[in-house]
């Protein structure tokens, strides 16, 4: 089956706890703290693999988690990090954050990755919190959060030409004629509901990468049917042969419909270069209009071409045609025009907000604060106190004297619960 949308939520590794551990030994009654840090959590990357050709494994899992990091151990032992998580994707693949809709990446070789989840890093042990004012620190960190995301992927297929026209005008019975490709083929409209590829070979060491595109019809640009679908696809086809339906009523309407349907959807798709194709010319009524369509189409300055993919008749010539066309055309890479870099303004971790959620209950917010609730041992007083130096050193502290906080009252940070005092 081919599925060419998904989305999915991926999370990474939480880091590895830190150790509060001292060193104990005989004849050795002070022998100082020797926890070791924790390790880091795993991270979760999206890469580009030519053996995955669709998103269906999606339907199946739809959440991916790295694995947290092992906590630190005593004699300054280090826990072991987690591997990360591979995700893999086929060729042509873009990556969207589900929530902003932000572009995130556009994975197109293979073995390219993207780092869309990094792991937290692991925790440290109280062997770094010693000082010479404090000689035995009962003071560690708990390992950092990992992240969590939900991605939209988008397949958009890499041929190098396209195959394009109205239902049933042929496109999958040339796609046959020219490669290995087994489309399914039928003698009545919209028998291709997928897109489908075939490798065709110019000569013993040249190929090319040709892609049968379901048919369009009109209002495709606005998503008519399954239009989008079907034009995600030819984005990435640096040329395309454009097959006219030589049965069809009205094969003049059908190309200019067609290609009206590209220029909406992607100004630059009506610019790419085009080959125009008569297809079933083993038919006397096609033979008879030939002439007629191509004076019409020479007018347009566009040449015409006759074949019949049934027959496989000059279906070489016409692929050849395409080569040639194809080697006088610019790479992906030079057609388009490299993007103007967007400013935007990182986020300060260091701010927070204070809101006066009911009576004598207030909540502290802000990616700062909340990782290091989250990295703090409660239970040990050490590290309490390093959380409230945490939070005079943010301001955090004097906010909410201003506020109006008082003895007693209750402060949240996340799911932490603290009592204030003064």
């Amino acid at each position: 089956m081919f599925i060419d949308q998904a989305e999915i939520l991926v999370s990474s590794g939480k880091g590895g706890n830190g150790m509060m551990h001292f060193r104990r030994e005989k004849y050795v009654p002070r022998g100082g703290p020797d926890g070791g840090d924790g390790g880091k959590g795993g991270d979760v990357i999206i890469e580009a693999r030519h053996t995955v050709n669709s998103l269906v494994a999606f339907r199946h899992t739809m959440r991916f988690a790295a694995n947290d990091g092992k906590g630190g151990g005593a004699q300054k032992m280090s826990g072991r990090s987690a591997d990360d998580l591979i995700v893999p994707v086929p060729l042509g693949t873009v990556v969207y954050d589900a929530n902003s809709g932000d572009l995130l990446g556009d994975l197109t070789e293979n073995g390219q990755q993207l780092l869309v989840c990094k792991g937290g890093r692991g925790g440290r042990g109280n062997v770094h919190f010693k000082s010479a004012r404090n000689q035995v620190p009962r003071t560690a960190e708990k390992g950092e959060p990992g992240e969590e995301k939900r991605l939209r992927l988008e397949l958009k297929l890499i041929a190098d030409i396209g195959i394009i026209g109205v239902p049933n005008a042929g496109k999958s019975t040339l796609l046959s004629a020219l490669t290995n490709a087994k489309p399914e083929i039928a003698p009545y409209p919209f028998t291709t509901i997928q897109p489908n590829l075939g490798v065709a070979e110019i000569d013993e060491d040249t190929s090319v990468v040709l892609a049968d595109i379901p048919g369009l019809i009109e209002g495709a640009s606005k998503g008519v049917g399954l239009g989008h679908d079907f034009l995600r696809h030819i984005q990435r086809t640096r040329v395309l042969i454009h097959l006219l339906d030589g049965l069809s009523e009205d094969p003049l309407a059908d190309f200019s419909q067609t290609n009206t349907e590209l220029s909406l959807f992607d100004e630059n798709l009506g610019k790419k270069p085009q080959i125009v194709a008569v297809n079933k010319m083993d038919q006397p009524e096609a033979q008879e209009r030939f002439l007629e369509l191509k004076k019409q189409m020479k007018k347009r300055k566009m040449e015409l071409i006759a074949i019949s993919a049934l027959a496989r008749t000059d279906v070489r010539d016409l692929l050849f045609k395409a080569f040639h066309k194809l080697a006088d055309t610019p790479t992906l890479e030079k057609m388009t025009p490299a993007a103007m870099p967007v400013y935007r303004p990182q986020e300060d971790p260091n701010q927070f907000s204070i809101t006066r959620e009911d009576g004598d209950k207030w909540r502290v917010s802000g990616p700062a604060i909340e990782r290091a609730a989250a990295m703090t041992y409660w239970e040990h007083s050490g590290s309490v106190r390093r959380f409230q130096r945490i939070i005079e050193a943010l301001g955090i502290e004097k906010a909410l004297r201003e506020a109006g906080v008082q003895d007693g009252h209750t402060v949240f940070v996340s799911e932490f619960e603290l009592e204030w005092q003064d």
